[in-house]
């Protein structure tokens, strides 16, 4: 999987041409240099209308869905597990036309998942996307929480470095 972070242009067609996103029409439109934000678009098709006319609630929840994880999967680095934990979403208004979800992370959300994390804790974090029509209305609101954690090798070289033995990390021995 980690051939698709070698460049903001590979995530991108990588992400667009994923057959499930491709089939709906969503297209990954802008990715950040640093992978800090990446935009994403839904046009309406055949495939991704419902009934009434509107964007299907499942392709609304598809554009949103993976790229949180994607993103803090690249800037947490190789040490971290990063997985989706839940999605809870909102339909506020019929989706019609092109929608835009815009997803951004900071060095203040980085930070506090490295600090919250820095003993080897697990730390779940909520993100709010919302997705917008052509005219700038929120159409639909996407809370996404994403489970995060050193994995298991970086958890033991953090206990060895922290007094050389074997011994828990003090977070730990509090909770055995």
């Amino acid at each position: 999987m980690q051939f698709i972070f070698k460049s903001p242009t590979i995530f991108r067609w990588t992400m667009s041409w994923y057959p499930p996103y491709w089939g709906t029409g969503i297209w990954v439109t802008k990715v950040a240099n640093d992978f800090r934000r990446v935009q994403v678009q839904m046009h309406s098709t055949f495939y991704n209308t419902n009934v009434f006319g509107s964007h299907f609630g499942g392709s609304l929840a598809s554009m949103s869905d993976p790229f949180y994880a994607l993103m803090l999967t690249k800037l947490l680095g190789h040490r971290y597990q990063v997985i989706d934990a839940a999605t809870q979403i909102q339909f506020i208004a019929m989706a019609k036309g092109t929608v835009t979800a815009d997803f951004q992370l900071d060095d203040t959300i980085l930070n506090r998942i490295r600090e919250k994390t820095s003993t080897g804790d697990k730390h779940h974090e909520t993100f709010t996307v919302e997705i917008v029509d052509e005219e700038g209305r929120v159409v639909t609101s996407v809370e996404k929480t994403i489970y995060m954690r050193l994995k298991r090798h970086a958890r033991n070289e953090l206990q060895k470095r922290f007094n050389g033995t074997d011994d828990l990390l003090p977070s730990r021995r509090s909770r055995l």
